[in-house]
């Protein structure tokens, strides 16, 4: 189960987006958690589609209520990569990936699946990226930290195990292979058999 202080720095971050009709989705350890493959974590991980004309309406919408630098945020968005959000009455972070034009990140927002993660209201549904997107984004994260963290692989490998007989495998492989993870892919899975 998630902090509800996760949720608090989380939702007027999701409403400014939506609102502004930027697509986004949450990934990382908050998306693998809500996959069954759960660990504590002290920040949110969203993914959005933000462009330079967002980010002063963005930031308008989250005035007063969160830390930010608005030079970073630029930057972040137009190198493709992250700023950070913190949430002042809870000093939650809220981490935010400016979405990358590659085809693949292309069709993960095409995949987004809407799930319920908030135990206080469980009809609330949350945009987060489907299992097989998880996956790969962790073993970009695992390669790109010199394949040394035991924590992206541990998620990883719980993913495989807890999804292995519903994951959509020729869009993970191929995916994997596009993305130039087919490797670390293929090593997980045999993990997963052994």
């Amino acid at each position: 189960m998630q902090s509800p202080d996760l949720f608090s720095a989380l939702k007027p971050v999701l409403a400014a987006l939506t609102d502004l009709e930027v697509p986004h989705y949450i990934g990382g350890s908050v998306a693998s958690s809500s996959l069954g493959v759960v660990r504590a974590t002290a920040d949110v991980d969203v993914i959005a589609d933000l462009q330079p004309q967002h980010l002063r309406p963005f930031v308008e919408k989250l005035q007063g209520q969160y830390y930010f630098n608005l030079q970073t945020m630029a930057e972040a968005v137009r190198r493709q990569s992250c700023f950070n959000l913190i949430h002042l009455a809870t000093s939650f972070k809220v981490d935010v990936f400016a979405a990358k034009t590659r085809p693949y990140d292309r069709k993960v927002f095409h995949r987004i699946q809407y799930q319920a993660m908030d135990a206080e209201n469980p009809q609330e549904r949350f945009p987060r990226a489907a299992a097989e997107d998880v996956i790969l984004s962790k073993l970009e994260w695992f390669r790109l930290g010199d394949e040394v963290s035991e924590i992206q692989w541990r998620d990883v490998v719980g993913l495989l195990k807890a999804h292995y007989h519903k994951l959509d495998r020729a869009y993970l492989e191929d995916s994997a292979r596009e993305i130039g993870v087919a490797n670390l892919l293929e090593r997980a899975w045999k993990q997963v058999k052994s």
